[in-house]
Parts: C-alpha cells; structure tokens; sequence
C-alpha cells in the first residue's frame, strides 16, 4: 500500500520544521477527539490477547520478561504512556535520516515503532506481552518511514557488537520489516546480518510480509529476512473476535506461499485490529485518522504487529530459560502452537502460538541450526523495490550504502562473521553514530560529510526535511492496515482490513 511521494514529502516537512516545545507537546499532551474507547469491550484490546495467546498465564506464573532486553529495529520510540517509566526505554543508535535533527532524534515521528514496542512490553494499564521486558530501541525509519536496506543491515551487525555490552542483555531482535528482495536468502546480504545475530545467540523474529506487496515482480511470498529459514518468521490470524482459536483465520494480507514455495512462516498469532499506543502528529496519526481509538490507543493490523508480539512472548521465554539457544526457542513455540484446521499449512507454520501450552511443554533439544550462507549477493537485489529519493531526484540505487560508499557484499559478511564491521561510530567506513553510552542513550555524532551521488549529507546542507522516501513503500514495515472501524457484534462495520 505505497503512499504517493508528494503526499508523503508534504507530511514530513510538516512534521520536520515542528520546534523541540511543539514536537514535546504533540507528544505527550494528548489531542482529545470525542472518541468513547473502552478496552473491557474490545475482542482485539491487548488484554484479550494477552489473555487469548496465554501470555498472562506466563505472568502467573512468574515471568513477565524481566531481565530480557529486546532490540527493536524500527522507527524509533517515543516515551509515551506505557513506556515513560525509568529504565523501559534504551536508545542504541539512531541511524534514520532525522538523525541530524535534535527535534526528532530518537523519537518516533512515523508512529509504527511506537506501536510495535507497546505489543512487545508495554507496561501499565495497557500491557504488551512481556511488560518487565526492556526496549532497545534502533531507530532506522525517518519521520515518514522511509529506511534503506543498508541502515537496516549496520542496525542488526550494532546490536550484534553492543548486545551484551554492560547493563546490556539483548536476547531478541524485532523486524516488523521486510523488503522483497529478488535473490535468494543464502546470497541476501539482509538475510546474512541476521543470520550472524541468529548465530550469535539472538532471537531474530520477522514479519512475514503482507501477500500484495511481497509478490511484486515475482518475489519470493515472504519478506526478506523472513524467507531466511533459519530465522522465526511470523504470520497473523484474525481471532475473529473470539478466545477461543477454533475459528481463527489467517486473513488475506498474511502471506500464503505461492505454488512450489518451499519457505511458508513458522507460526501465526493475532495481527489484525490490534489496540496499540499512539503518538499524537505523527505520519501514520495523521495520515490516517480512521485509525484512533481515543487520546492514546491507536488500531491496526499487519504482520508487523504479529512479530511485536512473538518478540514478547520470546522474551518470556527466555526469562524462564537464560541458557536457550534461538533454536530451541523457536521449536518450543513452534511446537506448543496450536494447529487450525482449515488454514494451508505454509499460511500457518507450526500453528497459532499458544503460549499456555509453551508453559507446560518441555524445552527442546534443538539441533543447532546448520548455516551455509554466503551473503555475497547484491544489496540493490535485497532493496527490491524500495529505494529512497534525494531532492535532485537522485535515486540510491545500485552497490551502493546510505552515504553513497560503495558495498562489498563480501568483504561485509566477513567482517560480520567476525561481528567486527562496526569500529566505534563507523560502518562502511563512514560515521554513522557516536561511539559510547550516555546515560541511557548511545551517544549521537554527526553523519561525516559524504555524498549520495551529487546530493550532499554535509552538515551545511543537511536538514530533515531535505530527504525523501518518494520511491519507498511503506508496506516494508508489513503494516496492512490502520482503521479505528467499530465492533459491531456481528462483525466490523467497514471492511477495510488486507
């Protein structure tokens, strides 16, 4: 579901010229819109699913994710209600193009990273899967969504290097992104960055994709990373408003592996009308107001929002279990999934994640999985086609990162193998970030000046609202949809779901 570039330019410019007061405001003052939400009577409010995944049986009995710190790759996080208390929020780097704009540094100026880190461990009235688990918050999105595969490549090989640096336990990587690449995963230089995480003892979970945008030009049905088979590749279900998961399906925007697909996901868990945290004046609040609940709940659905809520319920587990490998996580969630009959096979996986089941279920014996991939393939194969748009209407296209340095697919996976391609705040070898913490936030640096092809990222010229994502589509970060449609009872009143 692409969003026409002007459109998108016009809202970021907007949202990018907002003084550090007025950004502050929108953020944490909520704007009222007479809207009468209540949770206690939403089938799809996350207590529900908290409820119906089992989740809250883990909570019993003792295990909230305390103690796991879950890296969110994404569009930064703004410290609104249900992730403001002390200690709930971490920023690693931000490596977006806001980065050079104090206003929005860190924050979240797209809403869907926000989103996403509510599923995974909000904490107060509202309750993500594992509230006591810790966020570590990547920021790779811009203000309108806009990423290129290459930030998203230097974010995973940094939370490699810094996972456990002190204070620091990162167990679980959250991707509610994907793009469609055209190569297969064993060459995807995306796909490889993962893997090494995998490898390295991190719980890598991927959004599926939605089906419509995933099968452009013949690509393979799920997004890359997620058709990487060594990873924990999430679908959505639809409950249909219902606990029990007899009549789940899996909706028509969760990927259904085309004929002769030998990758489908791994499992399925709720992903649509989901009651998610809001951030006032962002683009998605903005962009689509059919979307609010009230002052702080937001809904929306895609199989971002079902891999927010398996990262949680990782960090569960490996609560309860410090020493699992990523292996024996995703067999024993895969193997407790609840199979629904109806549903084809490679749409659901193992099944629906039944989270009361995991509980009692012993930890497999998982053989470590065997890796063989190169990551020597293309990186403008793994864009697919998403590509950013400077001003001069330059496309980054080609062999090429974010500032324009040429990338050796190979020379990169053999400096990933050795989780040596950060050296202090450069990746290849270009400055990206500062190089120590301050407080609870990775210390910013300004991007060196370097050229994308005649667009120049030089303090001088840079601004935020310079840069534009016109030939980007916001379906990589698998959100299908935003709609605030009303229960009904019977069923919801519009049908705009997938």
């Amino acid at each position: 579901m692409g969003i026409c570039g002007t459109t998108r330019r016009a809202i970021a410019r907007k949202l990018v010229t907002l003084n550090v007061a007025v950004v502050l405001a929108a953020l944490f003052v909520g704007v009222s819109w007479g809207a009468s939400y209540s949770p206690d009577t939403d089938p799809y409010s996350m207590a529900n699913v908290t409820l119906g995944t089992g989740a809250q049986a883990w909570w019993n009995a003792g295990y909230t994710g305390k103690g796991v710190d879950v890296a969110l790759i994404d569009s930064g996080v703004t410290p609104v209600a249900g992730l403001d208390a002390p200690g709930k929020l971490v920023n690693g780097p931000d490596l977006s193009l806001d980065s050079q704009s104090p206003s929005l540094r860190y924050l979240d100026a797209y809403g869907h990273g926000t989103f996403m880190a509510g599923l995974i461990a909000g904490k107060d009235s509202y309750r993500g899967m594992a509230p006591d688990a810790r966020l570590v918050s990547v920021k790779v999105g811009a203000a309108d969504g806009a990423v290129d595969v290459s930030q998203v490549i230097a974010a995973i090989d940094w939370v490699v290097q810094h996972a456990h640096d002190p204070g620091l336990n990162i167990r679980v990587i959250n991707l509610s992104y994907g793009t469609n690449s055209l190569q297969d995963p064993s060459t995807d230089p995306l796909a490889y960055a993962a893997e090494q995480a995998w490898k390295r003892g991190i719980v890598v979970v991927a959004a599926g994709g939605n089906y419509g945008f995933q099968t452009q030009r013949n690509a393979p049905a799920l997004a890359d990373p997620a058709y990487d088979s060594s990873l924990l590749a999430v679908g959505s279900i639809d409950t249909m408003g219902t606990l029990a998961m007899s009549d789940d399906q899996v909706p028509s925007f969760s990927p259904w592996p085309k004929r002769g697909a030998t990758r489908g996901v791994d499992l399925v868990t709720p992903g649509t009308h989901l009651q998610g945290l809001r951030v006032p004046g962002s683009y998605i609040d903005v962009n689509h107001p059919e979307g609010l609940l009230d002052d702080r709940y937001f809904r929306g659905s895609g199989t971002s929002q079902s891999a927010a809520l398996v990262s949680g319920a990782a960090a569960l587990v490996l609560q309860r279990y410090p020493d699992a490998t990523p292996d024996q996580v995703k067999q024993l969630l895969m193997g407790s999934a609840t199979y629904l009959n109806g549903q084809k096979s490679q749409a659901q996986g193992g099944g629906e994640l039944n989270l009361t089941a995991a509980l009692t279920a012993p930890l497999p014996s998982a053989p470590l999985a065997v890796f063989d991939d190169r990551g020597t393939g293309s990186l403008e194969q793994s864009r697919g086609s998403d590509h950013l748009t400077a001003p001069d209407g330059t496309v980054l296209s080609g062999e090429q990162d974010i500032f324009g340095k040429p990338f050796d697919s190979a020379a990169m996976a053999a400096l990933e193998a050795a989780a040596s391609s950060w050296s202090g705040g450069l990746w290849n070898a270009s400055s990206w970030s500062g190089s120590s913490w301050s407080g609870l936030n990775w210390l910013a640096s300004s991007w060196s000046a370097s050229s994308w092809s005649a667009s120049s990222w030089s303090a001088s010229s840079w601004s935020a609202n310079s840069w534009s994502g016109s030939s980007w589509s916001a379906s990589s970060w698998s959100g299908s949809s935003w709609s605030g449609s009303s229960w009904s009872g019977a069923g919801w009143q519009v049908a705009t779901w997938g």
